[in-house]
């Protein structure tokens, strides 16, 4: 498909090598359904995070429940969905539960809006990253 689509950008003309790599690495079609940076920085950023659901066509990854070593009564579980094929801040939205261990049951916890938006930037970051040295 890439090269398909490297043939058919190279007969428009013009010869630009630095335009070609741009165009390709800004193609919204990827073969998972959903942008492949997004798709690629949010595996990477809950890596050390089990998995329950991970969906490439619908660009949903769920995680189970994760508690940290360093903090054992606290556990958390995150949702990412990616919304479009583009590299956008628009195009993913983080979700987060907590939950804090008392009297031997799990409770529901608030989780601060900033870890959210935290969890949003790394995996954006991460996105251009991909993004950019995919360009060269």
């Amino acid at each position: 498909m890439l090269g398909t689509a490297t043939f058919a950008l190279s007969a428009c003309g013009g010869g630009n090598d630095e335009r070609l790599q741009t165009d390709l690495a800004a193609a919204r079609v990827t073969s998972i359904g959903v942008n492949s940076y997004l798709w690629r920085a949010s595996l990477e950023t809950l890596s050390f995070m089990p998995l329950t659901q991970a969906d490439s066509n619908g660009g949903v990854l769920v995680t189970d429940w994760y508690a940290s070593p360093d903090n054992p009564n606290e556990r958390v579980k995150v949702s990412v969905a990616i919304l479009d094929q583009d590299l956008r801040a628009d195009a993913l939205r983080v979700a987060a539960s907590r939950q804090v261990l008392q009297g031997g049951t799990w409770v529901e916890a608030p989780v601060q809006a900033a870890t959210v938006q935290r969890l949003e930037d790394i995996i954006l970051t991460k996105a251009r990253d991909l993004r950019r040295s995919a360009v060269g």
